[in-house]
């Protein structure tokens, strides 16, 4: 008895086990093909007729010469969103930066000036906004690094500070994602 019972509980947790993801499982896509991996969550799904308004909020940096992490979170919200069920076009995100990540937002030709190398995070900001996605810039933060608003990537709009983008982001019905 005892040795059929053990026997269940190894195959109950054998199968538990193997029901779970591995960072080899997720990947990007449907959206964006190089950005935003994720999994598939077994008998969950999001209805097509659901829309979403998020607003993220990116302070910290990125390791010198990676994309920076926080930006792919938007790339992950939608690709997993649209591989769920959801339409894109009801899918509206935008992106307040702010203090470090602040120059990882110039145009390519403006961060190279700065750091000497190309900006990781080029073609994902192109990306996104082709998508949709609003990129806004606390002027707070750009101010204190002397960066003029024509530095940033095409597309990019300054706030008068992040206080003021999660504000005006807030009445127009955006969920804040910290």
């Amino acid at each position: 008895m005892i040795k059929s019972s053990l026997l269940g509980l190894l195959s109950t947790l054998l199968i538990t086990f193997n029901t779970y993801a591995g960072v080899e499982d997720f990947k990007p896509g449907p959206v964006f093909e190089n950005y935003g991996t994720h999994v598939p969550v077994p008998g969950v799904t999001i209805s097509a007729d659901e829309t979403f308004k998020i607003a993220f909020d990116v302070n910290a940096g990125a390791k010198e010469g990676k994309v920076n992490r926080g930006f792919e979170r938007l790339t992950r919200f939608i690709n997993m969103h649209v591989a769920s069920g959801a339409k894109l076009e009801n899918i509206d995100v935008a992106m307040v930066v702010s203090g470090p990540a602040t120059s990882e937002i110039l145009s390519n030709t403006e961060f190279k000036k700065l750091k000497g190398s190309n900006n990781p995070n080029t073609e994902l900001l192109q990306l996104l906004i082709d998508k949709g996605a609003r990129i806004l810039v606390c002027g707070q933060s750009a101010v204190a690094h002397d960066f003029l608003p024509n530095m940033f990537e095409k597309g990019v709009e300054v706030e008068l500070s992040n206080m003021t983008a999660q504000a005006h982001l807030a009445k127009q019905g955006y969920t804040l994602i910290p």
